[in-house]
């Protein structure tokens, strides 16, 4: 009885939706399996995080009341009253950063496994585009409970929007409302935090996500030059789903432990008119530009320094978007994209290792 009536839902369905050359679509899939393939699931690990960001969002919503007069204390109030209300808000916290560590290991396996190379050059735009978007995320929520940890560092975050050539003013105006981070700053930042970003990740993630589906799963050069018959493949529906679903699984349970054994803890409420306490440092994901810049003298030739360094990241993150339009070939025993990609990342490393230890 179960089995005819859904027979005749998804005839109902597919008379309308035309599901069937999906089905077949998706039942012919195949992944290709070789000593690089764990790099597949690093994509969909990120996605379950997005997941787990906006499902906790939404609960923190039901409590949360944006305000300087009501955002510490409604933060207070789901961790203090709300039943389980401090375990959802350490879910939220440690996925985002979470997420943002997926990501940047998805960009880094993708820039070492080529697989920004032809027909893949918007896949890995759309891609740089969710890593920027996602640190955004971050530094848009980071107001939120309007702590005095969180003043501090979105001042310090705006001042440096502020250094940029141009612009820079005209932003730092648009992202305080105003000249100071006042409440019209954190009015500004939820807008960000919980409509416009989402809106806008939402998009990007599903064009990211046909791109991938159409072009399906890019094979390394040494698994390419294999005969047919030596070439190893599962199907995507249902074994790498299910593959995919069981990491998911294991990153829920590393993430319920952190959130349960180190649980993001509250600050003192924010008081613009008391100096900055020391120690006011960026998340993890933005301390190799914070460390750089404050490295950085105050002047370099006739440019300041801050303003220097703004100009080099802007150039580097337009560089590293348009890799696959200038990324070189392997010649020889020399390969210069390799060599590039861990310069990137020995140089994020040492800097957030400085930014940290000094």
């Amino acid at each position: 009885m179960l089995s005819d009536t859904g027979q005749k839902l998804y005839h109902w369905l597919d008379e309308r939706f035309n599901l069937t050359p999906l089905i077949d679509y998706m039942q012919h899939k195949q992944v290709p399996v070789h000593k690089h393939s764990v790099w597949y699931y690093m994509g969909g690990v990120a996605l379950f995080l997005f997941i787990v960001q906006v499902c906790s969002g939404i609960l923190l919503l039901f409590y949360y009341q944006p305000g300087v007069d009501s955002s510490h204390e409604s933060v207070r109030f789901i961790m203090t009253k709300v039943n389980f209300g401090w375990l959802v808000r350490s879910v939220h916290s440690w996925s985002a950063n979470l997420m943002v560590f997926f990501v940047f290991v998805h960009m880094f396996s993708t820039f070492f496994t080529r697989a920004y190379q032809k027909p893949r050059e918007l896949t890995w735009m759309t891609g740089f585009i969710l890593l920027v978007l996602a640190m955004t995320f971050g530094f848009s929520g980071y107001l939120l409970p309007w702590d005095e940890l969180a003043f501090f560092a979105t001042k310090v975050g705006t001042d440096i929007a502020g250094a940029v050539p141009l612009i820079g003013e005209a932003m730092k105006i648009v992202l305080r409302g105003g000249d100071d981070v006042t409440g019209a700053t954190l009015s500004r930042f939820y807008a960000i935090h919980v409509a416009m970003i989402p809106a806008l990740f939402t998009v990007i993630l599903g064009l990211h996500l046909l791109f991938v589906q159409r072009q399906g799963m890019h094979e390394p050069e040494a698994f390419k030059k294999l005969k047919p018959e030596q070439k190893k493949m599962i199907p995507f529906f249902p074994n790498f789903v299910l593959r995919d679903v069981l990491l998911w699984l294991i990153i829920l349970n590393i993430l319920l432990f952190l959130a349960v054994l180190f649980p993001w803890e509250l600050g003192p409420k924010a008081d613009p008119f008391v100096s900055a306490p020391e120690g006011i440092r960026p998340e993890w994901y933005f301390m190799f530009m914070f460390q750089f810049l404050k490295m950085l003298p105050a002047h370099i030739g006739f440019m300041e320094g801050e303003v220097a360094g703004i100009l080099f990241f802007t150039l580097g993150g337009l560089v590293w978007l348009l890799t696959p339009l200038w990324a070189f070939k392997k010649r020889g025993k020399v390969d210069i994209m390799l060599l590039c990609g861990l310069l990137v990342i020995a140089f994020i490393l040492v800097m957030t290792v400085i930014g940290y230890v000094y």
